[in-house]
């Protein structure tokens, strides 16, 4: 598929681009890895190049782009295997305060996201989800003019590098009843909110977070009490064709080392890549990335249509991008060798970043069953 990008789109590909040949490196992302402030830093240089304001709003000290924007910057950050928390931060809670924040809240909160002073994570997920959004067990009780917050959320991305943090919780109705969620931006520094940080098999960093008797004032309610979850839909359907598009970068990278490793390695006295079996399979991983281009840029265009036409977009490009990145992550690992899961090869990491990625806000087989339902019911 052929887009045309603006001249600031390819702009900001050329910063992040140079940015990561120059401070973010494979070598350079392993020894930030082992240290717990080195984000700070690169978080301080996105905040520079302008990448935290891409998508907020203009009067709220952003740039006033798009999901096309954010998709530009996810692709170059898979292909950095980028690890710090920009969709959870930007795309989720940014884009919940741009949807459900009051005036004050954008005031105070998108300011201090473009400008990288505040990191935001989204807890959402609880141990018996499994995907479900509006499988929610967290209790948010009324306290006077405030709340009180009791429950646990898991696997929360960014977490540990986050200030604040994004809660779903229940305030009415049964544990998977559509109405009665309500979302809350509350400060992980406050009383009753406890955490207990690991990192993930791909290098990003998550979180068991517990609540106990949190009480928080009405001003930590983001839109309307019980009726949250159409934007919890929507800003996780952003979510994941932005990580869509991380996956198609992940994807290009591993076929371009694959591609370059195969022109080095011996075999029988000639280059692997000479031997018509491997030229064919690394075809097909060009395709499969080229075609998973495609499934996340189409996601990305239908993000501005209606819930359902979204929601198929973005459960197609979920199907075929899981499926693809898996091939690609085999087909490279297998051609490397034994080496391709070693931790000193670039390519093995990719293929963590990808499986993660597929198990984020639901695998194939999770958006396989949603778009059929989402076409069955269109066709009822």
């Amino acid at each position: 598929m052929n887009f045309d990008y603006t001249d600031e789109q390819n702009a900001i590909r050329d910063s992040l681009s140079k940015w990561a040949a120059q401070q973010y490196d494979f070598d350079k992302r392993r020894e930030a890895l082992k240290s717990d402030d080195a984000w700070k830093k690169n978080w301080a240089t996105f905040a520079e190049l302008g990448l935290l304001m891409a998508p907020i709003a203009e009067e709220y000290g952003g740039l006033g782009g798009g999901p096309i924007d954010v998709s530009v910057v996810a692709e170059e950050f898979g292909k950095a295997l980028v690890v710090e928390p920009y969709v959870p931060t930007v795309v989720l809670g940014g884009g919940a305060l741009q949807y459900a924040g009051s005036a004050a809240q954008k005031e105070e909160h998108l300011n201090a996201i473009a400008s990288g002073e505040r990191v935001i994570a989204f807890a959402q997920a609880e141990p018996k989800s499994r995907w479900a959004l509006n499988d929610v067990t967290t209790a948010a009780k009324k306290d006077g003019a405030g709340y009180v917050l009791n429950g646990h959320k898991a696997v929360v991305l960014g977490a540990p590098q986050a200030d604040h943090l994004l809660v779903s919780a229940r305030t009415a109705g049964g544990q998977r009843e559509a109405k009665g969620i309500s979302l809350f931006l509350i400060p992980k520094s406050a009383k009753g909110v406890s955490t207990r940080d690991y990192p993930t098999m791909d290098g990003t960093r998550a979180a068991e977070v517990y609540f106990e008797n949190v009480s928080v004032g009405a001003d930590a309610l983001l839109g309307p009490a019980d009726g949250a979850l159409p934007v919890i839909e929507r800003i996780v359907d952003e979510a994941n064709a932005a990580y869509c598009a991380e996956a198609v970068g992940c994807m290009r990278m591993m076929t371009e080392l694959t591609r370059e490793y195969a022109k080095t390695r011996q075999q029988f006295g000639k280059p692997i890549a000479t031997f018509q079996v491997l030229q064919h399979r690394m075809v097909d991983m060009f395709m499969a990335s080229e075609e998973s281009y495609s499934m996340a840029l189409r996601a990305t265009i239908k993000l501005g249509e209606s819930h359902d036409e979204r929601a198929k977009a973005v459960s197609a490009a979920k199907v075929s991008i899981g499926k693809h990145s898996r091939f690609v992550g085999q087909a490279a690992v297998q051609i490397h060798g034994g080496m391709g899961v070693t931790d000193e090869m670039r390519v093995g990491h990719y293929f963590k970043r990808v499986t993660m990625i597929d198990a984020t806000f639901g695998n194939v087989d999770y958006h396989l069953r949603r778009f059929t339902s989402l076409n069955a019911k269109a066709a009822a």
